[in-house]
């Protein structure tokens, strides 16, 4: 069985010590960076299976970090290490593209279980959609892990293809922020569960027209959240 591999980009080399011991004890294999210049190119030339990237480095601000690669690997999971905790900031890591964001200090075992539900959330295959699944304009093709809308593939990250595959199971079902927070980060997650909102806006942008109506992804106050298909409602 492959292990996976997680980058870690952290510029305290104690920090960054602690969580390569504890991650290589639960099996993973490890990359570590002190800076954030050549985060792009390990990515690219080791395809590690996550980042855990931290705010504060030298030489480059950790936001523009996960904002490029968020652009250039729509797909890699992303989780935000940092001192930094104003809601504030947590937003807008999440908004640039995060799958999570954990503040220092932190328990080292919470973020190995925390590593472990994202690789688990992103990579979970769903037996119940067809390969292909059409609502409205939208397609889910499982086998490219892509939405297409109107045969244009969206820009999705793996998070929010996740969700979409959980609204493609249960289009024009109510489904509440909770159980978003269950299906998609795990019933084990110990974030804020702000981090539903931030995602669902993000999605709308992509999906809707004018994200501010949307047509598709309905909030139903007080509740939670309904994707719609136009055609059967």
């Amino acid at each position: 069985m492959n292990q996976e591999t997680i980058l870690i980009v952290e510029d305290e080399l104690p920090i960054r010590k602690l969580i390569s011991f504890n991650l290589s004890r639960s099996n993973f294999n490890v990359i570590e960076l002190g800076a954030g210049e050549h985060v792009l190119q390990t990515v690219k030339e080791k395809n590690p299976n996550l980042v855990i990237l931290d705010l504060m480095l030298p030489d480059m601000d950790g936001f523009e970090i996960c904002s490029k690669l968020r652009e250039h690997f729509p797909y890699l999971p992303i989780i935000i290490l940092s001192a930094r905790g104003q809601d504030m900031d947590k937003i807008t890591g999440l908004e640039l593209g995060a799958d999570d964001y954990i503040v220092k200090p932190f328990n080292p075992l919470e973020l190995v279980a925390r590593v472990r539900t994202v690789l688990r959330r992103t990579t979970r295959n769903d037996s119940t959609l067809e390969k292909k699944d059409a609502v409205g304009p939208f397609v889910l093709d499982l086998k490219t892990q892509k939405v297409y809308k109107s045969g244009i593939p969206l820009k999705l990250t793996a998070r929010e293809f996740q969700l979409m595959k959980l609204f493609f199971q249960r289009v024009n079902q109510p489904i509440t922020r909770n159980e978003l927070l269950d299906e998609i980060w795990g019933e084990n997650y110990y974030g804020d569960p702000k981090t539903v909102d931030v995602h669902i806006r993000r999605l709308r942008e992509k999906l809707e027209e004018t994200p501010s109506t949307p047509d598709y992804l309905k909030t139903i106050w007080g509740f939670g959240y309904c994707f719609q298909d136009l055609e059967s409602v």
